[in-house]
């Protein structure tokens, strides 16, 4: 990935805002749910790996080079729930464009760099958050947001202004608007996005109706 694709990620980051969060789904219905989040003006979907299920990983990979395929620059796919190389290497083998972790593991980080994809690691702490941005992160996510509050954004950004932050965690219709007020450049939502019932009843207008809230909720 060269520089103009890094940048093209940053920018859709800061103008769409939302990263939506696909756990736990097989290829079809992440592409379905691309297609509806797309119509809700979502253009980032994160596809986690279960560290719990290594024989889904691949499940995993398939899906994010799936939805690379179909929807191309579209929607942009990156994997999350990224702990150790070999999940960043199938990220990249796939297409992903950008990872995305709990934690700060700085060297994971710069690996990532290196390879030209995207970092968005997740922090708790002031120093964690300085450690992933010094790694070279693009963005640093503030993990469990909701539990913490915006509070705790605004608190944290008095200090690291220069540091965009991404609230993950506990984000939703509800309360988004709240974290961007506080500084956020955006938020991963998983929650009604990949609502159970309804995608069971393939009820995929209301999760692009969700998607849309979002979308223009993060901008007031």
């Amino acid at each position: 990935m060269d520089d103009t694709v890094k940048e093209d990620i940053e920018r859709i980051v800061r103008d769409t805002r939302i990263i939506a969060i696909i756990r736990g789904f097989g290829v079809d219905t992440c592409l379905r749910l691309a297609e509806a989040y797309a119509k809700g003006g979502i253009r980032l979907v994160e596809v986690t790996f279960a560290q719990k299920s290594p024989e889904t990983w691949k499940d995993t990979a398939s899906a994010i080079k799936a939805i690379r395929e179909r929807f191309g620059g579209e929607v942009r796919a990156g994997a999350g729930t990224v702990l150790a190389e070999e999940q960043l290497s199938m990220c990249e083998q796939a297409g992903g464009e950008y990872m995305i972790t709990p934690n700060v593991k700085p060297a994971l980080v710069r690996e990532c760099v290196r390879r030209g994809l995207v970092a968005m690691p997740g922090a708790l702490t002031p120093s964690e958050a300085v450690d992933a941005w010094e790694a070279g992160a693009s963005f640093v996510k503030i993990f469990p947001a909701g539990s913490l509050g915006p509070g705790y954004v605004k608190a944290i950004r008095a200090p690291l202004a220069h540091i965009p932050f991404l609230a993950v965690g506990g984000v939703g219709p509800d309360n988004i608007a709240d974290f961007m007020r506080a500084g956020c450049a955006g938020a991963g939502v998983g929650g009604n996005l990949t609502n159970k019932e309804w995608i069971a009843a393939g009820e995929w207008d209301r999760i692009a109706d969700v998607a849309r809230q979002l979308v223009e909720r993060s901008r007031q």
